[in-house]
């Protein structure tokens, strides 16, 4: 009977150390204006060979923000991996203003949006783990667990969608050139009530990821509130283009990938989301309405 207790003792154990978490935290910088503080990870990422993309302040969530960043190995092994891999390619950390620095998990993330491509660019990615905690430090995971293996076919739960379901198609144009020329136009014109955070493209491979701010009355500001603003390296949601087409991550995935120790009460709160996110979203790609 011990024997048998100390069994189910370490497999619990091994299944514990199998789950990854979203987020990873930093150390705290000390007390300043946001501006001031973002200044300071930018000089912290850069020295560590990052490159910085991208600062959102989503609107409705006021002492919040989301640094964006790329990293020139990692787009070398996301490119190679083609397709929908692009939306892997911007590093997000995020900050409150009173000096609390998250960023996100690179394992977990890369797992989920690579994933059967995840192996041949872990080289690369492990070295963005290690700068990533030289750059800001490592105080531990936070954001729930999900177990590693799930990542690559992750779903919130029976019946919801997974990174390739056929709802997060957006948009179909005649080609790359218009898809990305009908999505800039619509970031600049503000379309939606929405804003460019940053982009990245391959014309080569014909792949391009924005960084969207959505700035409504039912953006951010409003679901984010109601489920855990402590995850701001979640954010920004994405857009990308695989040749001819539109795609954004339908957001009962996208969401609960954000967010995977999201209650299903607080889900419910936030049922409307999904959907009007994806409206916007469409506009934003020239999709049908």
């Amino acid at each position: 009977m011990k024997r048998l207790i100390l069994w189910c003792l370490l497999v619990c154990s091994a299944q514990a150390c199998l789950a990854l978490a979203p987020y990873i935290k930093g150390d705290k910088l000390a007390a300043a204006e946001l501006p001031v503080q973002l200044a300071q990870l930018e000089k912290k990422l850069q020295a560590e060979g990052f490159t910085v993309i991208g600062r959102h302040t989503p609107k409705g969530l006021p002492g919040h923000a989301t640094l964006i960043v790329t990293d020139p190995d990692a787009l070398t092994a996301i490119r190679a991996a083609g397709g929908s891999a692009v939306i892997a390619s911007g590093i997000r950390v995020g900050l409150t203003n009173d000096g609390a620095v998250t960023y996100m998990n690179p394992d977990y993330w890369y797992r989920a949006y690579l994933r059967g491509q995840y192996k041949s660019a872990q080289p690369a990615l492990k070295s963005v783990r290690t700068r990533l905690a030289k750059a800001l430090g490592d105080g531990g995971t936070l954001g729930g667990d999900v177990p590693e293996a799930d990542l690559e076919n992750y779903h919130y739960m029976f019946g919801m969608e997974r990174f390739d379901s056929a709802n997060s198609e957006i948009a179909t144009h005649a080609n790359f050139e218009e898809a990305l020329k009908a999505v800039r136009d619509n970031l600049a014109s503000g379309v939606g009530e929405t804003s460019r955070v940053y982009e990245v493209v391959s014309p080569e491979n014909q792949t391009a990821v924005f960084g969207v701010a959505l700035n409504s009355s039912d953006g951010e500001g409003w679901w984010v509130n109601k489920i855990g603003a402590d995850h701001m390296a979640g954010l920004p949601y994405e857009v990308f283009i695989v040749g001819n087409k539109v795609y954004a991550l339908y957001a009962r995935y996208r969401i609960a990938l954000a967010w995977p120790a999201l209650g299903m009460g607080q889900f419910m709160g936030i049922i409307n989301a999904p959907d009007a996110i994806r409206a916007t979203l469409v506009r934003v790609a020239g999709g049908a309405k």
